[in-house]
């Protein structure tokens, strides 16, 4: 069985997030998804609409997932890896070559990320009156 895994905030769940975890999926058997929780993203400096409990719960509600985990630091994913005995890491390609050091453990891919669409810009179209 090969079991793949990937990592995201997933806040304002939206069609890039629906695609990335498809295509994760199809690239295993078994989908693993990391959803950053409140205390992470507050090292992160990012704030979330939803809590983690609530996020989380929209990702495991996904057909292509399996399992949520937490992402609690950015130093977790070795370890990630490692316990779930992981066979391929997937991640945007909005973070070409930052998760590298994992090929040590497993393989890497970047997923092309889903044009013109992202939960950053629909927070700002909403503030902005666009949304």
């Amino acid at each position: 069985m090969k079991r793949v895994i990937t990592y995201g905030t997933f806040d304002l769940f939206h069609y890039g997030h629906l695609r990335l975890l498809e295509r994760a999926k199809a690239m295993g058997d078994y989908l693993i998804v990391a959803v950053s929780t409140d205390e992470f993203n507050r090292i992160k400096n990012k704030h979330c609409v939803y809590p983690y409990i609530e996020r989380a719960a929209i990702v495991r509600a996904i057909k292509y997932v399996d399992e949520v985990i937490p992402e609690e630091t950015w130093e977790q994913k070795a370890s990630d890896v490692i316990k779930h005995g992981v066979d391929l890491f997937v991640i945007g390609d909005d973070w070409q070559g930052e998760f590298d050091f994992l090929k040590e453990y497993c393989q890497v891919h970047y997923l092309e990320r889903t044009p013109n669409i992202s939960s950053t810009e629909i927070k700002g179209d909403i503030r902005d009156g666009k949304g």
